[in-house]
């Protein structure tokens, strides 16, 4: 009873759910394949231009004019259909990697095996507080993939404002979900430094473009330093994670 009252929780740290979950974060890098891949068949009148081109210019149905920008993307189901994969990572990677995973993910030192260990009231305190952050980074994560989803089953010309929605919901909650969990990860990985910066950058970026309502030289630089981080910064977590339960499978085996 004493151990129960008292105790710090640790998961399985190599399970399948984890690695799973891990590789599902790292699967939004094809956005990068995909874009490139979409820009490369673009058929407007003018090259598109990373700097001023909108992302979701790409993801058009259309060819012609739309809000004053020529637009003809003839592999917009190609660009779609990565937002709508980059989206279902994430929420997956939310789903199945658990609060209490992302608390020890980053840190070696930590019971290979599930259940409760002793520990002192300054460290269930620290402890609480970090699955509580935890939590807070899955539900933004979820949320921002949710997102992205939407982005991706909305295009822009579809003429309705769910896109711009979900637009603004992989834009914010993505950037909070990397401060969270970069913010966590201090301590514990050097790549906890990356994560934080990558919020930092999309959250001011996106705060840049709401005072500018994107009026300004290179609309679509200022986006892709949204965006771009979020997925570096998602991936980024999803390799942490990946190699933290890869080494604890060798250390098992070995075992």
């Amino acid at each position: 009873a004493e151990l129960s009252a008292g105790a710090l929780y640790y998961p399985d740290v190599a399970a399948t759910r984890f690695y799973v979950g891990a590789l599902a974060k790292l699967s939004v890098l094809q956005y990068f394949v995909a874009e490139a891949a979409v820009i490369g068949a673009w058929a407007g009148a003018e090259p598109y231009s990373r700097r001023t081109g909108y992302i979701s210019d790409l993801g058009a149905v259309a060819c012609g004019e739309f809000s004053g920008r020529d637009v003809c993307s003839p592999a917009n189901l190609l660009m779609n259909a990565s937002f709508v994969v980059q989206g279902l990572g994430m929420m997956v990677g939310a789903l199945l990697l658990g609060s209490a995973l992302l608390c020890c993910a980053a840190r070696t030192g930590v019971p290979l095996r599930r259940g409760r260990v002793p520990g002192r009231a300054h460290g269930r305190a620290r402890w609480g507080a970090g699955v509580v952050a935890a939590a807070a980074a899955r539900l933004l994560t979820g949320t921002a993939g949710a997102g992205t989803v939407i982005v991706g089953l909305v295009p822009e010309d579809a003429g309705s404002a769910w896109h711009v929605a979900g637009a603004l919901m992989y834009f914010a909650a993505g950037a909070l979900a990397l401060l969270v969990l970069g913010w966590l990860w201090l301590r514990q990985t050097p790549l906890g430094w990356f994560i934080l910066a990558c919020g930092a950058v999309s959250l001011a970026a996106l705060i840049a473009g709401g005072l500018t309502g994107m009026h300004v030289p290179e609309p679509g630089a200022l986006e892709r330093l949204m965006g771009y981080p979020i997925t570096l910064g998602v991936a980024a977590a999803g390799l942490v994670i990946a190699q933290r339960v890869r080494h604890e499978r060798r250390l098992r085996r070995a075992s």
